[in-house]
């Protein structure tokens, strides 16, 4: 039997919110309100899928927050002094080798440091786009089920 290795996909929070539209719009009336509606996609994306969801954002404090929501999303702000991307990088760096690892970003940096370590890379229109499909088939689903 052959045994899956468990995969992960970070997000670059703050990159996300700025990369669009809706969230950004949200942002600039109250920055709060975009990382709540990121979230909550990625809570819905999380449970249409199974994929396990780590969710970073700048700067939070003196130290890195891990705000635990609940099984399979977790929500971390990184420390003062150091970025999202910081935090993103090193968690890469760390597990690529024991995890399928993908993130979505639009810095292309960040992109090259990652798959230069074993993991993958989207960009925020592709995670848009598997959030969306993910839905999508959610609501297929419960039709299908509606007309039996």
């Amino acid at each position: 039997m052959e045994s899956m290795v468990p995969s992960f996909l970070l997000v670059d929070g703050n990159n996300i919110i700025h990369a669009w539209p809706d969230l950004l719009d949200l942002h600039r009336r109250q920055s709060g309100l975009a990382h709540e509606e990121l979230i909550r996609r990625l809570t819905g994306y999380r449970d249409l899928t199974g994929d396990r969801v780590v969710v970073v954002f700048d700067g939070r404090g003196a130290r890195i927050s891990n705000e635990k929501q609940e099984p399979g999303l977790q929500v971390m702000y990184s420390s003062s002094g150091k970025t999202a991307d910081d935090v993103i990088e090193r968690l890469a760096t760390k597990y690529a080798d024991k995890y399928d690892i993908t993130v979505a970003t639009d810095d292309r940096a960040e992109q090259d440091i990652v798959i230069s370590v074993g993991g993958y890379a989207i960009s925020s229109d592709t995670l848009r786009d598997k959030i969306e499909r993910a839905e999508s088939e959610m609501i297929r689903f419960l039709e299908q089920r509606r007309k039996r």
